[in-house]
């Protein structure tokens, strides 16, 4: 049976389509992969603040590198996307999600660098409150329970666990604000003192990482519903 012009056309932009969708859930998979370099990163960050160990923070704030790097690899590869076959409205809204989402873990990366970076000004042997000390190990708990669940329900499309964050946000934002004020009212103590701002900075790096997990997470719902709104009390309690 003879064949028409336009089927070998038709053929090569089927064939072309389907290399356009395999390259897309490949870029998918990599900014995804960057949620677990933000866990690996986040755990390493807050052992090296526990156990005062110098040396792992110094890693920690190195390999920021690796985050940064896989940002690179997803902007670009999304732009390479873009430039060789034209999207689908819902394709071009999940590159829309992967650029946003990808920046979100870039920002995640430089907070835990930012709190490995004071571990050696903090002081082995200074002074320490028990309050804070339990309130930072209650928020990285949070913290890195949000970005796996912020990972995954955008792996799943799933808007209601998206939606979650924001009330798990909220648990983190108030354990912020707890510290910062025991801060303020720590006493006289100038070395305590000291040690405690420090301690503000690491719960502001955490506060930052919950926030950041919110923004993978309307990018969940706007993918699903390719309709982009901020989750309604969101970052109300952000400042």
């Amino acid at each position: 049976m003879a064949t028409t012009d336009g089927e070998p056309r038709d053929r090569a932009s089927a064939e072309a389509r389907s290399r356009f969708r395999d390259d897309l859930i490949r870029l998918e998979e990599q900014a995804m992969g960057g949620l677990d370099l933000v866990v690996s990163q986040l755990d390493r960050a807050l052992e090296a603040l526990n156990y005062q160990d110098v040396e792992l923070a110094g890693m920690v704030a190195a390999d920021d590198d690796q985050i940064d790097g896989r940002y690179l690899e997803v902007h670009q590869g999304a732009l390479s996307l873009l430039g060789r076959h034209p999207p689908t409205a819902d394709d071009l809204r999940l590159l829309a999600a992967l650029l946003h989402i990808i920046r979100c873990i870039e920002r995640m990366g430089d907070q835990c660098a930012n709190m490995a970076k004071l571990v050696p000004l903090s002081g082995y042997e200074q002074p320490k409150d028990v309050v804070i000390v339990e309130a930072i190990e209650k928020m990285g708990i949070s913290a890195r329970q949000q970005v796996l669940q912020s990972k995954e329900a955008f792996r799943t499309r799933h808007v209601s666990l998206a939606r979650d964050l924001v009330r798990q946000d909220r648990e983190v934002n108030r354990l912020n604000r707890e510290i910062f004020q025991r801060a303020v009212d720590i006493g006289e103590d100038a070395e305590l003192r000291e040690w405690a701002m420090f301690m503000v900075l690491v719960a502001r790096c955490l506060e930052r990482i919950g926030d950041n997990t919110v923004d993978i997470a309307e990018q969940t719902a706007f993918v699903v519903t390719g309709l982009f709104s901020e989750f309604e009390h969101a970052h109300g309690d952000a400042d």
